[in-house]
């Protein structure tokens, strides 16, 4: 059953004509105009990146921004063959995944939360920010904090989530760092699966080995994995619960 946790602000349709300089995607909107928007997802978007294909856009001027679109979904061929919505922009799992905990839907496996505190100074010389730090509820059964770290998740092998779709040292110093927290704190990791076809989720070992090596080293020490499934919709995004994790994604590129 999915429960939603987030509206979204009026999105636009158009077709994706070409992405460039990462940054920049240009677009043909239904009346025909061609517009430039900013593309919030810095990565290779494996598996989403269609040009000629539907996309959704945030339409936001302001004298502060170079551009006033913002490419915010794209629609992608589903692990049953249905058309679906995908959301690409890296900015928002972290206000997703707030939201969600915030609606209590996480309480079976986090426990009551009192408080939430974001991008919060934390490993080696405090020099990496954890996603969220949250505080538990007095009376929680397990009162350590809680650190969890957020990670986007659009590439997919059928039903499968994979992490990531590219080498990312940044990922594995979290990894590293995630299990450097414990005992004395919980360590979690939130893959935000970013669409709603994905039921199972497993670390991209065809796209990083080291990553992999890493997560299920982490498996081992305790750091907590737990994928939200989310499903997109022009005006609402709706948590559908967690998919089960797998310790090894494909050997081979998907």
């Amino acid at each position: 059953m999915a429960t939603p946790v987030l509206s979204l602000d009026p999105l636009v349709e158009g077709t994706l004509v070409k992405r460039y300089k990462r940054f920049l995607a240009d677009v043909e909107l239904e009346n025909g105009e061609l517009v430039t928007a900013h593309c919030p997802n810095t990565g290779p978007m494996t598996g989403v990146l269609h040009p000629g294909g539907r996309v959704r856009l945030r339409h936001a001027p302001s004298p502060s921004r170079k551009l006033a679109w913002t490419w915010e979904q794209a629609e992608v061929q589903g692990a049953a063959g249905e058309p679906i919505w995908v959301g690409i922009n890296t900015a928002l799992p972290n206000r997703l995944v707030r939201a969600t905990i915030e609606a209590g839907c996480l309480e079976p496996w986090l426990g009551p939360i009192a408080s939430i505190r974001a991008e919060v100074p934390y490993g080696e010389g405090r020099r990496s920010r954890i996603d969220l730090l949250l505080t538990p509820a007095d009376g929680a059964a397990d009162p350590r904090p809680i650190y969890l770290e957020v990670k986007n998740t659009t590439w997919t092998h059928g039903e499968l989530g994979l992490f990531p779709d590219t080498v990312t040292e940044r990922g594995q110093k979290h990894l590293l760092e995630l299990m450097a927290l414990l005992p004395a704190s919980r360590a979690v990791l939130v893959p935000c699966l970013s669409r709603s076809d994905v039921t199972r989720f497993a670390p991209g070992d065809a796209a990083d080995p080291r990553y992999g090596v890493l997560f299920r080293q982490a498996l081992d020490a305790g750091v907590e994995v737990l994928p939200c499934r989310y499903c997109f919709t022009a005006s609402t995004v709706s948590w559908q619960g967690l998919a089960s994790v797998e310790r090894q994604g494909p050997a081979g590129r998907p």
